[in-house]
C-alpha cells in the first residue's frame, strides 16, 4: 500500500475513532450537519460530466489586464504520494478539542485534488505599479462528493485581490453534489489580502467550507462573502491574528429560502498585541428556511489593546423563517476594547414607505432597501469604493437580491 492511500485510511480510523459532531457540540447545537456516511461517500460515487480541461475542478483566471505579478500555482493530486505530500505539506493537524475536527479528518480521508498558490512580496513595475495583483479563482464539482484543498501563501509584503467563485453549473454536473472543502490562508508579514467569496450551490447540494486564515506581523486581510442556502450548507471560519498590528475585516450577506438552509461560523483569536477584527453579518431568510449567524472572538492573555467589533443582523424577508444570531466574546486581557451586539426585525416600514413613494412596486422597494442594507455592510470589508468596481460586486449583489426575493415559498429541499 503506498503511502497516499495509508494516509486516507488513517484519516479514515481517526475520524471513526473520534466520532461525528454530535448535536450537543456547542458550535453546531443550532444546526447540526448530516452524518459522517454523506461527506465520506463511496466507492461507485458516480462522476461529474466535466472534464478537467472544461472546467472542473480549480481553473485560475486574471481580474481585467492587470499585472500578475509572480504567481506560482501547483495542481496536485491527492492519490499521488509524492504530490498527496507536497499538497498537505505544513497544514496543521486537527485538534482534539476542535468540535469541527471531524470535518477535518473525514477531508483528509477523501482528498484526492488539491492548488497550492504561492504569491511573492511586493514588486511594483511600470506596468503595476500599484504591485496589487488581481486573480479569479472558479471551482466546479468534479465527483458527486468531494473534499478539494486550496492552500494560499502570501509572502511578506505581497497585495492581492482574489476572487474565489463557488457557482453551480448545471450544464457541467446536473445531480446534487456533497462538498467538504479546506482552505488554508496564511499572510506573511505586511502582506494584504482582499478576499471576495461567492458560493452559489444547488437546491439539493451539501457544503460545508472551511476557510482557515493565519495573519503574521502587520499583515491585513478584508473578507466579503455571499452565500446562498441549499439542503446543508455551512461556511465556517477560523481566523488566527497571530502578529502584532495584524487585523482582519469578516462581512457576510446570507441569503436562504424555501426550506433551504446556512450557517456561518465566524471564530477569530487574537493572540498578539495590538490587534483589530471586525465581523459583520446580514441573515436574509424567508419561508421555511432556518439560518445560523455564529461569531465567537476570543482575545487571549497578553493580547493588550486589541480591538474587536461584532455585529449581527436577522431580517426576515417573508413566510416564517427560522433565524438564529448568536454573537459571543471571550476576553482573557483587560487592556482591550471591545463591543457586540445582534438585531432581529423586519426591514424598516419608513424606508418601504418612501421608496413605494418613488413608484415602486412591493417587490422593488424590498430590493431597494436590501440592496442598500447589504452594500452598506460589504463596504466594511471593502471601505474603497475603487476596490469594488473591478469585481462587479454590486451587480452580483442585485442579481442575488434579486433571485433571493422572486424565490417561490413553495419551493421545498429534500431533506430526507
Amino acid at each position: 500500500m503506498d503511502s497516499a492511500r495509508a494516509d486516507m485510511l488513517s484519516a479514515r480510523h481517526r475520524l471513526q475513532t473520534r466520532g461525528w459532531i454530535t448535536r450537543h457540540a456547542e458550535h453546531f447545537r443550532h444546526l447540526p450537519p448530516p452524518a459522517a456516511e454523506l461527506w465520506l461517500g463511496g466507492t461507485d460515487d458516480e462522476a461529474c460530466e466535466a472534464h478537467p480541461l472544461a472546467g472542473a475542478g480549480w481553473t485560475l483566471h486574471p481580474i481585467g489586464d492587470s499585472a500578475q505579478g509572480r504567481v506560482e500555482a501547483r495542481w496536485l493530486d491527492g492519490a499521488d504520494a509524492r504530490q498527496r505530500a507536497e499538497l498537505l505539506a505544513g497544514l496543521p493537524v486537527p485538534e482534539e478539542g476542535d468540535d469541527a475536527a471531524p470535518f477535518a479528518w473525514a477531508h483528509r480521508a477523501l482528498c484526492r485534488h488539491g492548488l497550492r498558490l504561492r504569491i511573492g512580496g511586493d514588486e511594483r513595475t511600470a506596468a503595476n505599479p500599484t504591485g496589487i495583483v488581481w486573480l479569479q479563482l472558479r471551482h466546479q464539482p468534479r465527483a458527486a462528493v468531494e473534499a478539494p484543498l486550496l492552500v494560499l501563501d502570501l509572502q511578506p509584503g505581497a497585495q492581492v485581490v482574489l476572487v474565489e467563485r463557488h457557482e453551480r453549473d448545471a450544464t457541467a454536473c446536473s445531480h446534487a453534489v456533497v462538498q467538504n472543502l479546506q482552505v488554508h490562508v496564511r499572510l506573511g508579514e505586511g502582506a494584504v489580502l482582499r478576499h471576495l467569496r461567492i458560493v452559489a450551490p444547488g437546491p439539493q447540494d451539501s457544503l460545508a467550507h472551511h476557510l482557515h486564515l493565519r495573519l503574521a506581523r502587520g499583515a491585513r486581510h478584508a473578507l466579503a462573502t455571499l452565500a446562498a442556502g441549499s439542503r446543508y450548507h455551512l461556511q465556517r471560519q477560523v481566523i488566527e491574528l497571530q502578529g502584532e498590528r495584524s487585523a482582519a475585516r469578516s462581512a457576510a450577506v446570507l441569503f436562504a429560502g424555501g426550506t433551504s438552509t446556512l450557517e456561518q461560523q465566524v471564530r477569530v483569536a487574537h493572540a498578539a498585541a495590538r490587534t483589530h477584527s471586525e465581523v459583520a453579518m446580514l441573515a436574509l431568510a424567508r419561508d421555511k428556511a432556518h439560518m445560523v449567524a455564529n461569531a465567537h472572538t476570543r482575545i487571549a492573555p497578553g493580547a493588550a489593546e486589541a480591538e474587536v467589533r461584532q455585529r449581527l443582523t436577522g431580517i426576515p424577508t417573508g413566510g416564517q423563517p427560522r433565524l438564529v444570531l448568536r454573537p459571543h466574546l471571550e476576553i482573557l486581557h483587560d487592556q482591550v476594547q471591545a463591543n457586540h451586539g445582534a438585531t432581529w426585525g423586519a426591514l424598516p416600514e419608513e424606508a418601504l414607505f418612501y421608496a413605494r413613494q418613488r413608484g415602486l412596486d412591493e417587490r422593488s422597494a424590498h430590493a431597494l432597501i436590501v440592496e442598500g442594507l447589504a452594500g452598506a455592510l460589504l463596504q466594511q470589508a471593502f471601505p474603497n469604493d475603487a476596490d469594488l468596481a473591478p469585481l462587479g460586486l454590486e451587480h452580483l449583489l442585485h442579481d442575488m437580491v434579486a433571485r433571493h426575493l422572486a424565490s417561490p415559498a413553495a419551493a421545498e429541499i429534500d431533506h430526507g
